[in-house]
């Protein structure tokens, strides 16, 4: 074959498999990329519009802390996937969301206009430019050697792993204060004793001084986790220290004992203590931990189908009985859109074990938020698949998400965690003090259980 063959060749597969990246230039900020390296442009076909700086303005009336109404509930779906039409749209569905449609009965994906209504404040995509000329990884390849605080580290990721690193500092405030529920399913008759939970996180890298991030203690984030009921559990807490550079640090309460216990470890694929082996705990919240077991391959940019604007599945006001059946939550309270994504294959690296050796991950362009996973075993079949619910919260302003689900493939249940309704969020509680930075430690954590 000769070498122009080869080179049509190439073009063609590359086409095919509709993926792009680009080299990085971080002139094209702002210009041809949005502040965050998003493309400004719409698609080819103009179901994906282009974006004009987001949909960050509050209704008329509406007070943080109140129940989030839905801007665009006067959107009708454009059409459906279900079991009988999904092949029509695989190469806009990833391997999970196929089986989802294929085995799990009644599931379907209702597909809306797309809105890109993801936006940031100045600050954050001020410090968001001063990254992509400074940030750095470490010389291992996968922990963060170098960024600021208040944007993502890498606008124009070269690999894997800057790409999960903005997923993993992408902007959410200063801390945050929610009341949110999980739900585990019960096959049948659906019936399920939810675990509410109080939460208390403060997140460095939300600072809008663009802070060196890796200064003082090189902490990415701090949460407390206080269970309200069901009453067997009330009380017990877990504190978690997550790190830059260095495996999480944990400790639990347990109400019975009376005592705080470090836990040895609390990373990986070890279960999440209470969640009915159903998440692991570099599963929470969608990913969580360090990169170290994993080789992190940046495939490249798709379009993907996925779940966005999800106010009216996020509504407070809803009976969490409303949101979730048997087998998944209902479907017409969920709102799908066509985005752009970045993909990321993670395998696990030579001389390292995991349960799930291989996720595939899928990173919205315009915010860098874990969109949807899917979770391999070991003979490289969809083990489970995760996806997450993004909506606006105007008074960031930024968007964010709280609840994710996680379908079991090969125990046939899902789970549904930090699910907001019947629950309340402050997204404001850090910038505006409402977090005590005592609390955060070991000997608050045992006076507290004392109490």
């Amino acid at each position: 074959m000769t070498l122009t063959r080869l080179c049509v060749a190439a073009l063609t597969l590359l086409g095919s498999a509709a993926f792009v990246h680009a080299a990085p230039n971080p002139a094209e900020l702002g210009k041809s990329l949005t502040p965050m390296g998003a493309e400004k442009a719409a698609n080819k076909d103009g179901s994906i519009p282009a974006w004009t700086g987001g949909d960050m303005k509050a209704p008329a009336g509406w007070k943080p802390g109140s129940a989030r109404p839905d801007p665009y509930a006067a959107d009708k779906p454009l059409f459906s996937i279900d079991a009988s039409n999904a092949d029509k749209y695989k190469d806009k569905l990833t391997e999970g969301q196929m089986a989802l449609l294929k085995t799990n009965k009644g599931y379907r994906m209702d597909v809306y206009p797309t809105r890109r209504t993801c936006g940031y404040p100045d600050a954050v995509y001020d410090n968001t430019k001063k990254n992509a000329t400074g940030a750095k990884l470490a010389a291992n390849g996968y922990d963060l050697d170098k960024a600021i605080s208040g944007g993502v580290p890498f606008p124009q990721p070269e690999n894997g792993a800057e790409a999960m690193w903005n997923h993993k500092l992408r902007w959410l405030g200063e801390g945050r204060i929610e009341r949110y529920s999980t739900v585990f399913s019960q096959p049948g008759d659906g019936k399920f004793v939810p675990l509410v939970q109080d939460q208390w996180t403060v997140t460095p890298g939300g600072n809008l001084a663009g802070k060196p991030l890796t200064d003082g203690e090189g902490v990415e984030y701090r949460l407390l986790n206080e269970v309200v009921t069901p009453a067997a559990r009330t009380g017990e807490m877990i504190l978690i220290h997550y790190f830059l550079s260095k495996d999480n640090d944990a400790w639990l309460y347990f109400p019975g004992q009376r005592r705080v216990r470090r836990a040895p470890t609390f990373s990986y694929d070890n279960p999440v203590p209470g969640y009915e082996n159903l998440l692991a705990v570099d599963q929470y919240p969608m990913f969580g931990g360090r990169l170290d077991r994993y080789d992190w391959k940046l495939v490249g940019k798709q379009e993907l189908i996925i779940p966005y604007n999800t106010f009216k599945f996020n509504d407070q006001n809803k009976k969490l009985s409303e949101i979730f059946g048997p087998d998944h939550p209902k479907r017409d309270l969920i709102r799908y859109e066509n985005h752009r994504v970045w993909k990321i294959e993670a395998t696990v690296k030579a001389g390292q074990r995991h349960t799930f050796p291989k996720r595939t991950i899928y990173l919205d362009e315009d915010t860098w938020m874990m969109v949807a996973a899917d979770l391999y075993d070991a003979q490289g079949k969809v083990w489970r698949v995760q996806e997450s619910y993004p909506y606006v919260a105007w008074e960031l302003p930024a968007c964010v998400y709280q609840g994710y689900t996680v379908y079991d493939l090969n125990v046939g249940r899902y789970m549904a965690d930090n699910m907001p309704q019947e629950g309340k969020t402050d997204w404001l509680a850090g910038r505006e003090g409402r977090i005590d930075a005592n609390k955060f430690n070991p000997d608050e954590l045992r006076r507290a259980g004392s109490r």
